[in-house]
C-alpha cells in the first residue's frame, strides 16, 4: 500500500534569490517551514493551534542536499512526509521539483515534541493518528 505525500506550490519571488539568480540556500529552510505548516493545516490543526494547546514541534536537526538551482519565478512543488512518528520524535523527508520536474533539492528535518517549557512530551494520539496514512521512509521517493 502505498502511503499518502503532501504537496504545495511555491512561485519563487526575486527576494530569494541571490545575483547569480539562484535561490539562496538558506532560503530552502524557510521553503521546508511554509511546506510543514501547509501540512498541519490540511490535517485540521495549524501550528499555532497547537502551540496555543501548549505543543510545539522544534527542529534538532536538518539534512539538505542541493541537486540543482531554483531560480527567479520558477514554480517549485514541494512533498512532505513523516518518516518517523514515535513517542516525542517527528521527522519528516521533503522532495522539491521545479516546473519541468527537475529535482532541486531533498531534505529531512528532524523534530522533538514538547511543551512550551521545552520539557520534552509524548506526541498528541490525535496527531500520530493523522500522520500514520502518510508515513513512509525517506527512501521512498516517488
Amino acid at each position: 500500500m502505498s502511503a499518502n505525500v503532501f504537496s504545495h506550490q511555491y512561485r519563487v519571488p526575486y527576494a530569494d534569490c541571490t545575483l547569480g539568480n539562484h535561490v539562496y540556500y538558506a532560503r530552502y529552510l524557510n521553503l521546508l517551514e511554509g511546506v510543514r505548516g501547509e501540512f498541519f493545516r490540511s490535517l485540521g490543526v495549524t501550528l499555532l493551534q497547537w502551540q496555543e494547546r501548549g505543543t510545539v514541534f522544534p527542529v534538532i536537526e536538518a539534512r539538505l542536499r542541493y541537486k540543482a538551482p531554483a531560480r527567479y519565478d520558477d514554480v517549485l512543488t514541494t512533498e512532505i512526509w513523516p518518516t518517523a512518528v514515535e513517542r516525542i520524535r517527528l521527522n519528516f523527508a521533503y522532495r522539491v521539483v521545479n516546473q519541468v520536474s527537475g529535482l532541486i533539492l531533498e531534505a529531512e528535518t528532524q523534530h522533538v515534541c514538547t511543551a512550551l517549557n521545552e520539557k520534552p512530551k509524548r506526541l498528541p494520539e490525535d496527531l500520530a493518528a493523522a500522520l500514520q496514512p502518510y508515513v513512509r521512509s525517506v527512501q521512498a521517493v516517488a
